[in-house]
């Protein structure tokens, strides 16, 4: 039987791959987040993907393991987490009325091999108000989100149309990510 792990404790991203009808274990670890500012966002989210995939499946080499990362970028600036409910509303209101981008990057090792890969998707905001956006932020919804939303839950208000694929602003492309899993010789149970 071959295991597939999680390398990571988003909810959001065990919720995507269990519509897949996957049996897979979690297992996330504390990695440095920290990047080169040098770097494109496509070589940020992959590089930050294969350092959560890594850690794992070094504990679990006989394993299929998926590491993921996403982040918002817009103005060529990356925003990440907030550290606070100030810099959730900084954020949101620095995407209101615009375009932004959201990359996802996804790492997968297996025994054999490994790949890694990204996918960027444009998002539009409506024009927010104010009180919007403080609203949401009292949510508490945006606190543990890239750019300060989620396009599945209450930001979903926020969202005006995308162009992409929307499982990787969730913070994993499924189609992909399994069509990669194939690649390296991962059989699904279907």
């Amino acid at each position: 039987m071959q295991n597939l792990i999680l390398a990571s404790s988003s909810p959001r991203r065990k919720e995507l791959l269990e519509t897949l009808q996957l049996t897979f274990a979690i297992s996330s670890s504390e990695v440095d987040e920290s990047f080169d500012p040098s770097l494109s966002p496509e070589e940020v989210v992959m590089e930050l993907a294969e350092r959560k995939a890594q850690v794992i499946f070094k504990e679990n080499p006989e394993s299929f393991v998926i590491g993921s990362d996403t982040i918002v970028v817009a103005d060529n600036r990356i925003l990440g987490k907030p550290a606070d409910e100030a810099e959730a509303i900084s954020m949101l209101q620095s995407l209101s009325g615009r375009k932004h981008e959201v990359f996802t990057g996804v790492s997968i090792m297996s025994p054999t091999s490994s790949t890694r890969f990204y996918e960027k998707t444009e998002v539009w905001f409506w024009e927010l108000t104010d009180e919007e956006v403080r609203s949401y932020v009292k949510s508490g919804e945006p606190l543990d989100k890239a750019g300060a939303y989620g396009i599945q839950q209450l930001g979903s208000m926020l969202v005006k149309k995308i162009h992409g694929d929307y499982f990787a602003v969730v913070g994993l492309p499924v189609a992909r990510t399994v069509r990669e899993l194939q690649q390296l010789g991962y059989q699904l149970p279907y």
